[in-house]
Parts: structure tokens; sequence; C-alpha cells
């Protein structure tokens, strides 16, 4: 699919990058920019940038960058195109599609494939389940047996497999879709004995599974048959867009909810989620039986720090749960529990009782951690044999060891010691011994750490390396390249602006890296046209080099904020507050650098020199890039021997 120029400019017009964001990550306004943990690593403190003035976003933990089309392709995994046709969804921008021909399916990348087909997957089931008599006897009633309405079932885009070895095989391939594609999207299974090939989801309903921007990335299927032969959910496999580790069930019509309510619950399965939606719990997940795991977890803190897990009543399988309490503590998110009375699941006891009836269930059945992991391990609070009680307080003290803020520590060790009677100070003292020996372990991890370098934020890939720098003039060209990028529209005179100025006078130097001189040279060319200096003309996905050359040069990061003089009585001068010095004052340092590097080439070439008259005419080139270079250390301020 090609989208017109016209229409990527009006979406990028639209645009609102601390709107886009802020549906990943929670941002907090410092200054003028915005700061969030970062969504692409596990960090405690934050790092991660969003430049409202620029419209950029840069994380100082990966070194990760670019405009608002560049994270939603970075969070999402996603290329140019699937970035802007979300943004368009977004923003109610229609984009016109041509029908892809079997030629242009073929065509495209195996990631782009791999959402066409399951796309086309999820629109074929759909259709099953409303208009085909099966899906409609079968499918369609098991779902309105369940109490889910109409608005429910489409909102989940929830469908039906026909009974049949190759229903949708034979449908996807009449549209074009290859079985090796099919194959690969775990749409269809090739059989061991005759090398055929059939539908993975027989006579089953769908759930399909989205991803964060609401594009289907896998199927879960549950059968309606008695056979116990038959498992009764099958789920798609692993494949290059889907990673069941990284993916929570229901995040895509949750999201908005856990941002607004500023919790999450979390249950086991499609059905429980689906329940809870109509019961009005609209902010919740599952796991999708899979065992909870830290990508899960960074997933949900893009939208909030509160945890709440629902539990069946059955209660064996809740201690072996306990390993999900403890890893949503060791990230530093706060955690409850609620467990339902016993025979009863979210799904089966949200649809016993009204809406209303259920929030406040949720409401005042929630339990801090340890309250609810006490009851389990005591059998609800029963009196205990002192031997079981050493071993509750030690499972307790273990989970409070890994929540990493120490304030929190204290509070959770208070409330231990008052449920579980017995002191304070014995409890901090064991909490104590469990924190030294973790403390031992990181030292010893740090110390193997360190016998490497530390490696060093990204820069510009053509950038010279560590031992090269002192024979180049790297620094300077990427200091000059700062100020015209972050000052560039900024007044030098009354007759000229910085960017002005500095491309005027560099218009002669040949610079040691090329990236730099690429984007000196764009940037005078949009000078010449007329044209103001904005980031987002250097950074797209047409030369990924200079986008993150021009990201890490856009100040974000480091400023003085609005109270700083009143508070603390210290006056700061910024650059900023001198553009004509600094810019002056930076050229020449660049001419200072080329010039030196010109007179130690004539010195070399003095030495190797053929012939007197070729002595004569380098020497008079060497003392008058001698001359020129201490007139430069005269306006720097510099003295050199001569």
């Amino acid at each position: 699919m090609a989208i017109n120029d016209s229409t990527i400019q009006d979406i990028k017009n639209r645009i609102d990058i601390v709107e886009v964001i802020g549906d990943f990550v929670t941002l907090k306004k410092v200054g003028g920019n915005y700061r969030a943990l970062s969504p692409f690593t596990n960090e405690k403190t934050p790092s991660f940038y969003v430049s409202p003035s620029k419209e950029i976003f840069k994380c100082f933990s990966t070194g990760k960058g670019g405009d608002a089309i560049a994270f939603v392709m970075e969070v999402e995994g996603i290329n140019y195109i699937e970035a802007l046709k979300y943004l368009a969804q977004k923003y109610s921008i229609e984009i016109q599609e041509e029908e892809l021909t079997d030629e242009q399916i073929e065509a495209q990348n195996e990631r782009d494939s791999l959402f066409i087909v399951l796309n086309f997957a999820s629109e074929y089931f759909q259709k099953l389940l409303h208009e085909n008599s099966e899906g409609k006897s079968i499918g369609l009633s098991y779902f309105k047996e369940r109490g889910f309405t109409e608005s429910t079932i489409k909102k989940f885009d929830l469908g039906y497999s026909l009974d049949a070895w190759d229903g949708l095989l034979k449908a996807a391939t009449s549209k074009g879709h290859t079985e090796t594609m099919l194959e690969k999207a775990g749409l269809i299974l090739k059989s061991d004995k005759d090398n055929k090939k059939y539908d993975r989801f027989r006579g089953r309903v769908i759930f399909p599974i989205h991803n964060v921007a609401g594009k289907v990335i896998a199927f879960g299927a549950r059968t309606l048959r008695k056979d116990k032969k038959q498992p009764k959910y099958i789920n798609s496999p692993e494949t290059e867009v889907y990673h069941k580790s990284n993916i929570l069930y229901g995040i895509h019509q949750a999201r908005q909810a856990i941002r607004n309510e500023d919790q999450c619950y979390l249950v086991e399965g499609y059905t429980d989620v689906i329940s809870l939606h109509q019961s009005g719990v609209e902010n919740v997940v599952a796991s999708s039986g899979t065992s909870l795991t830290k990508e899960q977890i960074q997933l949900i803190s893009r939208y909030t720090q509160n945890i709440t897990v629902l539990y069946d009543g059955d209660s064996a399988g809740i201690k072996a749960s306990f390993r999900g309490i403890d890893m949503i503590l060791e990230h530093d998110l706060d955690v409850k529990a609620v467990v339902f009375p016993e025979g009863e699941d979210p799904d089966s006891y949200s649809r016993s009782m009204s809406s209303e009836a259920f929030q406040n269930y949720l409401v005042d059945n929630a339990q801090d951690f340890i309250t609810f992991k006490t009851n389990v391990l005591t059998d609800g609070g029963q009196k205990v044999d002192p031997v079981k009680k050493v071993q509750v307080i030690r499972d307790v003290i273990e989970s409070i060891s890994l929540i990493p803020d120490g304030i929190k520590r204290s509070v959770y060790i208070r409330s231990c010691a008052d449920q579980l009677e017995i002191e304070e100070q014995v409890l901090i003292s064991e909490l104590n011994k469990i924190l030294i020996q973790k403390q031992r372990k990181d030292k010893q991890n740090k110390e193997r750490q360190e016998r490497y370098e530390e490696e060093p934020l990204p820069q510009s890939p053509l950038a010279p390396k560590k031992e090269e720098l002192k024979f180049t003039s790297y620094h300077v060209e990427r200091e000059c390249l700062r100020l015209l990028i972050n000052y560039g529209n900024e007044p030098f005179d009354t007759d000229m602006s910085v960017a002005e100025f500095i491309l005027q006078e560099t218009e002669a130097i040949s610079f040691d890296d090329k990236m730099i001189e690429e984007t000196f040279n764009k940037a005078s060319d949009i000078v010449r046209s007329g044209k103001k200096l904005e980031a987002d003309q250097f950074i797209g996905p047409k030369n990924p080099s200079m986008s993150q050359l021009v990201i890490d040069l856009l100040e974000m990061k480091y400023f003085v904020s609005d109270g700083w003089h009143e508070k603390h009585r210290i006056g700061i001068v910024h650059e900023s507050a001198d553009l004509p010095h600094a810019s002056y004052k930076m050229v020449l340092r660049l001419k200072k650098k080329k010039l030196e590097k010109l007179i130690s080439q004539t010195d070399e070439s003095l030495k190797k020199s053929a012939s007197l008259e070729e002595e004569e005419e380098l020497l008079k080139m060497y003392w008058h890039l001698k001359t020129l270079l201490m007139e430069v250390d005269s306006e720097l301020g510099t003295v050199i021997p001569r």
C-alpha cells in the first residue's frame, strides 16, 4: 500500500506527540518537557524524555529517539507504513487503500504479510459467526448463552471457525494469500503423514488476540465439543509478530480505562476479561493461561503502577501463583488480590450479580499482598502451629525484600508485624539479612560487569573511534551542528540568522564526519529555500543515521527549572542568552581545528619535499597557515607557541 505525500503531511500536522506517547507511558511534565520511565527497558529512574516543542522523544537508557511515528514503530514493532496507518486511525484520517494483487501480497515483507493474513483470518472468522448457518447456530449461540451482547462480541472481534479441514485455507488462498504465509502465521498445519495442509482452528469459537495498537497478532480458540481427547483451548504458536510472554489479552481494549482508573485487574482467561467488560470493569487484562512474565508487567506499568490480581475460588492454584505477586513487587508496582467464593471465577461471579454489586465486591474484597499471602498460607487465618507460622513469616519477608523502595518496605514490615503478632524489630533484622545477601550478589555481579568497558550512548554511525578523535575535528563539528539545529532560526544580528552565519562561515570547510557534512548540506538547502529549520526535517525513515544524529544533538534532558534562581539564589547564564557570541566562538574553534590539521599536513609534506621550489612553496603555505591560526587564537583568547 502506498500513502501519498499529502496524506502523510496531514497525519504529521495532526499529531500531538505528547498525546501519542501518552497512550503508552505515563508522562510527567518537567519544565517545557515531559519525562517518564522508558518503555524500552526496565528502569527505576526516568530517562525517557519528550519535547513537545521539537516534537521528538529521546530515551537516554537505550539511545532510541525520533518523532511520534518512530515511537509507534519502536514500541509496537511495526514498520513506517503501519505506524502511519495507526496514527491515521487515531486521528480519524482516511487513507485510501488499493486492493492487493497476488504479486503485491508476495512482495510484502514477511512481517507485513503476517499482519495482512491475520487480519484476513479475523474478518473471515467474524463473518462466519454472524452470517454462516453453522457459525450462528453453534458459535453465536454459545456467546449469547454466556451473556455476551452483540456490542461486546464486536468489541472483541469474536468469531467462529467451521468444522472443516480447509475452510480458512481455501478462503485465504482464493484471495491470494499463500500457504507458506498461512503456515507462518500459525493458521494452518502440515500433516506428517501425507504432507497435506489443514486449518489449525476447526469447529471452535475464536478469540482474536490484539497488540496494544489493535492489530490482530494471534488467536485463542475454544472447542464446544464434549470430546475429552480434544484440548479445551488451543492458541496460535509463537510467530514473528506474536510472543505470548510480551502480550496481554484485552490490553488494546483496556489500556485507556487502566490509565483513567489508575488500576489494572489481572485475570486468567479470555471470558473473564469479556465478562468483566460487560460488568462495567474495562480496566482488565488476562495473561492468557501463561505464567505472568516481566514483559507483561512492564506492559501494564506503561499505564498504571497498581495491579489487582483476581483469583478463582479454587485455592489449589493460588499458592503456585505467588511468584507472579513477587514479580510485580520486584518491578516496584503496588499489588493487591481479590479471591472469589469457592467454585466461582471472575466470569461466573460477575454474571451472578448486578454490575454495581460486582464492582463493589472488587473494591471491598481487595487485600494487600501481606494479608492475602498470610490468609492463603494459614488456611484463612486460622490458628497455626509455631513451626508453620515461622515459615509464613519468612515467606512474607522474602516478598517484602523484593520491593526496591525502602519506604514501602518499612510500611509493609509494620503491617506484617501487626498482622502476624511479632515484634517489628525482629522482622527488620530478618529483612536486613536477606538484603545483605542480595547486596553481596549484586556487588559480585557489578565487579564482573566492571571488567568490561561501559558502552557509550549511540552516536553517528560514522563517528570516529576514540583513538582517532585527537586527529579529527569531530567534536567541534558536532558542536557547530548542535548550535545550528537548536538555534538556527534565532537572530545572529539584524541581517542574518544563526543558521545563515554558521552556514556561511563553514561553506568552504570539508567536514571529517560524513554524516555531519550531509546534515549540514541538508540544512543549507533548507535555509536557501527560505524555510525555517525544524527538527522533523532531518528525522524520518529514509535516513536513520541522520535521524539519530540530530536527535542526539537536540537539547532535552538538561535544563534549569523555573524556580532555581528564586530557591537557591544561583544565577546561570545559558549559551542561548548570547547566541551571536556562542556561534562566533564555535565557528572559530572549528576553523582552529581545521588550521591545525592543515599545518600538520603541510609540516609532513615539508619533510618529504623533493625540490627547493616545492619546499619554498610549502614554507610559504606553512607560515600563512600559522599566521591565520595566531589570528584565530587571538580572537579566542588563547595563546599557542610559535
